[in-house]
């Protein structure tokens, strides 16, 4: 067994193709970006992204992301060879949940092992130059440039398993994971499998001040040679060269590890919602464009919301990832106050895996209504609050004409769908640990535009004006809030 998986990972052909593809997962991805003075993005380097998802014959499954830096090479490497060290019957339903913790383990040593092997010629050759004499000729110094960027870079991992029905995560770095359960009254709870390995994790400081390096310099400096991870895949420089960094030069023993944090088993017998696996990169882009207090409800009230209208996973997960993207594109260009922290973005990969959860069957539909569902998003105060508030508005709109790829194509009015002289139903949801509440409104249709009958043309960020006018809704959102800004119609995010 140990000579299969050793040929399966040094074949230059992707083994895992062959393996079948979980059909209950779906997976939205976006590359980096950097906004120019005009709000135009540029992608400054190839995605380091990448994920796997597949299930077994005998029923296991095997779900993970991976964000790569300074090249995908690790990341790419460790989807592949991880794979191989647990889908080739290493794990079975007879095993127990330690002897399941241990083999995630093993599996992640093995991971690292191979790829720091598969480095060991480019960096003794690279040992080798740079110790000719100095300077180096110009020959010299672009091997040791292609040497460099050979063996340079790292990943960070998030993976989840599914045996027995039990849900495992193991998890290096600062990748995150949520499990989503759907209560009996509808309400979605949701739970965060583990805290990230950085440098702001105290039970990460603790262990490297335990090595002899100084928690609170550590804390300070914010990143590792470039990264705030303190546990990651790959990245020889702070693996074999630590003692060369002056952060980490202290360090009794190697101080950034692979070692994975597991946590589970988490039994999904009569469980209905959903698990999401989220990229860095998805998780920083939220953050900066609204804070960090309220990412994990807003990445599920998104996923709830495109589950709710789309009718394949795929097109769920790119919807949500599409979303964060625009959020974070539009605070840049708004000018306000978060805008400095939006000029750019890294890598993003959604993954979600549903658990007993319905899909929409085409467009999403009211109980008494016909229209499509348009959840909207809502602007969230920044300051810090111990009632951390998660809203959905949803709008009914008008099916007069069907939106496909940014421009409208004519159809006919569906029977039961409201015409702009009736009034669309418009239902405002708020909850919170302590609370939980729903209000609903209606107009007199002034909550829509008049539009000419000119199909409006999509501007360069893919968008058309709006249908709707917020104003009522922003009143009602600073009569529930307090918020006497919004009650008297502030604008938020269009």
């Amino acid at each position: 067994m140990a000579a299969q998986r050793r040929n399966l990972k040094q074949s230059h052909q992707s083994w895992t193709d062959d393996l079948p593809l979980c059909q209950l997962c779906g997976v939205g991805t976006a590359p980096n970006c950097e906004y120019g003075p005009d709000g135009k993005g540029t992608q400054n380097h190839p995605n380091e992204d990448t994920h796997l998802r597949f299930r077994s014959e005998d029923g296991c499954s095997l779900y993970g992301v991976f964000n790569g830096y300074d090249g995908s090479r690790v990341a790419s490497f460790a989807s592949q060879c991880l794979t191989a060290e647990l889908l080739l019957e290493q794990l079975s339903a007879d095993h127990k949940e330690s002897d399941v913790r241990r083999i995630l383990t093993q599996a992640f040593e093995a991971v690292e092992k191979s790829y720091l092997h598969t480095i060991d010629d480019a960096l003794a050759e690279k040992a080798n130059l740079s110790g000719y004499m100095l300077p180096h000729s110009e020959k010299v110094q672009e091997r040791l440039k292609e040497l460099e960027q050979e063996v340079s870079g790292g990943a960070m991992a998030i993976v989840a398993l599914i045996l027995n029905n039990k849900l495992y995560i193991a998890n290096v770095g600062t990748n995150r994971a949520l499990l989503c359960k759907t209560t009996s009254d509808g309400q979605n709870q949701f739970f965060q499998l583990g805290r990230p390995h950085s440098t702001d994790n105290d039970d990460e400081l603790q262990r490297l001040a335990a090595l002899g390096l100084d928690s609170a310099r550590v804390r300070q400096a914010g990143q590792i040679t470039g990264q705030n991870s303190t546990r990651r895949l790959g990245d020889y420089r702070v693996k074999i060269n630590y003692s060369d960094i002056d952060l980490l030069s202290a360090a009794k023993t190697r101080p950034i590890i692979a070692e994975p944090e597991i946590h589970g088993s988490q039994s999904l017998d009569s469980v209905t919602g959903f698990l999401l696996l989220m990229s860095e990169g998805l998780i920083d882009a939220l953050e900066c464009a609204h804070g960090p207090e309220l990412v994990n409800k807003e990445i599920v009230a998104m996923v709830a919301a495109e589950l709710a209208q789309q009718s394949t996973l795929e097109a769920a997960a790119q919807s949500v990832v599409d979303r964060v993207k625009r959020l974070h594109h539009d605070v840049y260009t708004s000018g306000r106050q978060r805008a400095t922290f939006c000029s750019r973005h890294e890598d993003m990969t959604l993954l979600i895996r549903t658990l007993n959860y319905p899909l929409a069957d085409g467009a999403a539909q009211t109980p008494t209504q016909g229209g499509r569902i348009y959840p909207v998003s809502v602007p969230y105060s920044n300051s810090q609050s111990t009632s951390k508030t998660s809203v959905t508005l949803s709008l009914v709109m008008p099916s007069q004409s069907t939106l496909t790829n940014g421009t409208n194509t004519g159809s006919t009015l569906e029977e039961g769908t409201p015409t702009p002289g009736q009034s669309p139903t418009a239902t405002l949801q708020s909850t919170n640990t302590q609370t939980q509440s729903s209000s609903s409104s209606s107009g007199d249709g002034s909550l829509f535009r008049q539009r000419g009958s000119q199909a409006a043309q999509p501007d360069e960020t893919g968008r058309v004006p709006p249908y709707v006018d917020f104003t009522q809704f922003y009143r009602l959102w600073g009569g529930e809030h307090g918020d006497g800004q919004m009650a008297q119609g502030v604008p938020g995010p269009q």
